[in-house]
């Protein structure tokens, strides 16, 4: 039986990577990798993805499909959405936050733009290494889905009043 030097390649090259261990401690600080074990956040860890943003690219637009879901290793995203004619900012994320969860549990549309607010390292989990994770009936994907629920409720608990008086 032959190896698949692409995998071989992967996990040598992970094995090298001396900031593993900083990424791993980030994954494991990270309220949606509550209660998943270390050994399989470092199996985890090896098929995310790393990508490279400049200052000022736009990583998602509001309204297109969500792929993927991000963790930020070293920058500022800025999260914006379309108000009338103007862009407001919602917030800017720094290290160790994450983005995009929403794209995890379904085939939503984004609900804001994602930018580079500077030159930025982001961590990527794409849905369908995610949804692969949820077929193998693996553990770490109920914990998952389970904190990103919690997470979601969370968001909702915390949003500010409405003006509105008709909104329940």
């Amino acid at each position: 039986m032959g190896f698949d030097t692409k995998i071989v390649t992967k996990y040598f090259a992970w094995a090298l990577d001396t900031a593993r261990e900083a990424r791993l401690s980030m994954l494991s600080d990270c309220p949606l990798f509550k209660g998943v074990s270390r050994r399989r956040l470092r199996k985890i860890l090896i098929d995310l993805v790393e990508k490279k943003y400049k200052a000022g690219d736009t990583i998602f637009h509001e309204r297109e499909s969500g792929m993927a879901i991000y963790f930020i290793l070293e920058g500022a995203v800025k999260i914006m959405k379309k108000l009338g004619s103007e862009d407001k900012t919602l917030c800017v994320l720094g290290p160790s936050c994450h983005f995009g969860e929403l794209a995890l549990i379904g085939h939503t549309s984004r609900f804001a733009t994602a930018v580079a607010e500077k030159d930025t390292l982001l961590l990527i989990m794409y849905k369908s290494y995610f949804d692969d994770l949820v077929r193998s009936n693996n553990a770490a994907a109920t914990k998952i889905l389970l904190n990103v629920a919690a997470v979601l409720s969370d968001y909702i608990h915390h949003q500010p009043e409405s003006d509105d008086k008709t909104a329940p």
